[in-house]
């Protein structure tokens, strides 16, 4: 009896043994956030400095630059990064100083723990080992939440980065020159129409081409008419715009701060079960406009 009872006790004890192990791989919960949280020893560096402006893709020239990035953390420390601007959008791929992480999430610690394993970003190894992440980026000088997860410790950590606008060349950013206005098209105050094309989303929404277009003081704004009443506000240049109507459509009316070149939106949806902002970008065709 005693081998047995002994046989017995090794399996419970083996059988605790891997629910302990396992704990760490599977918690997705936000007490095992506050973990991660309460074993960080390093204090975190606040990245945004005083009088910085957000940059976005709008304000660059399409192609590929080297770029700093200031992380809140030393343990996230990015050797070299590469900004690609193309089509109104940005992305950058940073390269680490070491294979530490596994992936990042861009959001918080909590949110990555609850995220789909799709919606992760992997660490890609280059030829000569080094680990790199290509993230999307909203616009330089501003904080973007970057959660990272911790090979060793098997745990997210919260991490805020900014790439630094500063540290481009002259030549990415466009000049006045480069922007084609109202002004430069040498539109006069009064109503004309433009073409107008919608991207981002899940492709569903659309609206409506063409659109209205009125210069007023030199200024050019478009009324947007979308194909739902879903959205109840839109941010534009960082600037909160309330729609004009929603029945039986959303209708905007927002400035016109360039043609020809694809301007970053959001638009706030209601039609999921909760509020989403949505990242659209807008091209207003300077080709197409007519009285």
């Amino acid at each position: 009896m005693r081998p047995i009872k002994l046989f017995s006790l090794l399996c419970v004890g083996l059988l605790l043994t891997g629910c302990q192990q396992e704990t760490p791989a599977s918690s997705g919960t936000a007490s095992g956030q506050e973990t991660s949280a309460a074993v960080e020893t390093v204090t975190p560096k606040e990245v945004v400095e005083e009088g910085m402006t957000p940059v976005h893709a709008d304000a660059l020239q399409n192609g590929s630059y080297p770029v700093t990035v200031d992380a809140s953390s030393s343990m996230f420390h990015v050797t070299a990064c590469t900004l690609t601007v193309a089509d109104g959008s940005m992305t950058a791929v940073m390269e680490m100083s070491g294979t530490g992480y596994l992936k990042v999430f861009m959001g918080t610690a909590e949110e990555a723990a609850a995220a789909a394993e799709a919606d992760c970003i992997p660490c890609e190894e280059t030829p000569e080992g080094v680990c790199t992440f290509r993230i999307p980026v909203e616009a330089l000088d501003a904080g973007i939440p970057c959660a990272a997860y911790s090979k060793r410790k098997a745990q997210w950590y919260d991490r805020t980065i900014l790439l630094r606008a500063d540290s481009l060349p002259a030549d990415a950013f466009r000049t006045q020159q480069d922007t084609v206005t109202a002004a430069s098209l040498g539109l006069s105050d009064g109503e004309y129409k433009v073409g107008v094309t919608l991207k981002g989303g899940s492709g569903r929404a659309s609206v409506q081409s063409p659109a209205k277009l009125t210069i007023r003081d030199g200024n050019a704004e478009a009324e947007l008419i979308w194909s739902s009443n879903s959205y109840d506000y839109m941010v534009v240049d960082g600037k909160r715009y309330e729609p004009e109507r929603m029945d039986p459509v959303s209708v905007f009316v927002i400035p016109v701060s360039a043609f020809g070149t694809e301007i970053a939106v959001k638009a706030d949806t209601t039609a999921m079960s909760t509020p989403y902002e949505i990242a659209y970008t807008l091209y207003f065709d300077p080709g197409s406009i007519t009285q």
